[in-house]
């Protein structure tokens, strides 16, 4: 791994007082990592969801960085770094781990505080266990839940298949290289049925049932709080989207019960609210911090 710094980028305070922000690429293997750096107090890594870019959330990240000093960076394929030639839920904590290298190399006085949306909240809770005293806390927003059954069925594949086909159409083509998603729709589709298994235990397309993600939460030390969406899935009424969102609230009910230490603070949203919901996500990060050398009871 090489580390290629670049130029303070921006003096884009959204107070009186100017937030500089650096950008840098982080060129890991095959792929060159987009990364920012800005703000002031405690150190704060953001890792965004799939299909999500730092010029997509600029508002929650502009507003974090008023009150913690924010790392982020945009997953391979996504927005300003680079297209490869793997897309797997393997390959992206690899990513992660390079990002957290240079992290690492800062000589913070403390980890960080590790936060992630959607598949980036499936990355920090796998790499916090794998690597203990990484992160001072975790938390997480609408992901790396321990679902009771995987969301995506056979009769499912058709229609996902159709939407990822316009949604992956619009964001190759209909925007700016900052908000670009490369990936193509059978590779979305493909990143999503292998986090349905990473998360339940249960790959039905290879016959495998295992303990999923929720081992995970088992191995790690430092407070963890989470920020879930009551409507994940929107608030329709149709059967699919009901079951979607009985899924995703079985889902953090099983973790509870295994992990009753981890608050959860539920949003009245969907699974989009970092876009729609950033002020609130941010005044609960902000009182949810613990002191850092406090570890789970």
């Amino acid at each position: 791994m090489t580390l290629t710094q670049g130029q303070p980028a921006s003096m884009a305070g959204m107070t009186g007082k100017p937030i500089a922000t650096q950008q840098f690429t982080i060129n890991h293997g095959e792929v060159s990592i987009s990364a920012s750096r800005g703000g002031h107090g405690r150190s704060l890594v953001l890792c965004l969801g799939l299909t999500s870019t730092q010029a997509e959330l600029h508002e929650l990240i502009s507003l974090l960085r008023r009150e913690f000093d924010v790392m982020t960076f945009d997953l391979r394929g996504h927005g300003l770094s680079s297209a490869a030639d793997q897309y797997s839920f393997e390959a992206s904590l690899d990513d992660f781990g390079a990002v957290m290298n240079k992290v690492r190399s800062l000589d913070l006085s403390e980890p960080p505080m590790l936060v992630g949306h959607s598949y980036g909240a499936d990355l920090i809770v796998h790499y916090a266990s794998e690597f203990p005293g990484s992160a001072s806390e975790l938390v997480i927003i609408d992901g790396a839940n321990p679902l009771p059954a995987p969301f995506i069925t056979p009769a499912d594949l058709p229609d996902l298949r159709t939407m990822w086909e316009d949604s992956a159409s619009s964001r190759q083509a209909g925007m700016s290289a900052a908000g670009r998603v490369t990936l193509s729709a059978q590779e979305i589709l493909d990143l999503n049925l292998e986090l349905d298994a990473i998360r339940s235990g249960i790959d039905s397309r290879n016959n495998v049932i295992g303990p999923g993600i929720l081992d995970r939460y088992h191995a790690i030390e430092c407070p963890i709080h989470l920020i879930m969406a009551t409507s994940m899935a929107g608030d329709g009424v149709d059967a699919r989207t009901s079951r979607f969102n009985r899924l995703w609230h079985g889902g953090v009910d099983r973790l509870v019960r295994e992990r009753p230490d981890i608050p959860v603070t539920w949003l009245d949203a969907t699974h989009a609210l970092v876009i729609t919901h950033a002020s609130e996500i941010t005044r609960i990060i902000r009182a949810a911090q613990h002191p850092a050398d406090q570890a789970r009871p």
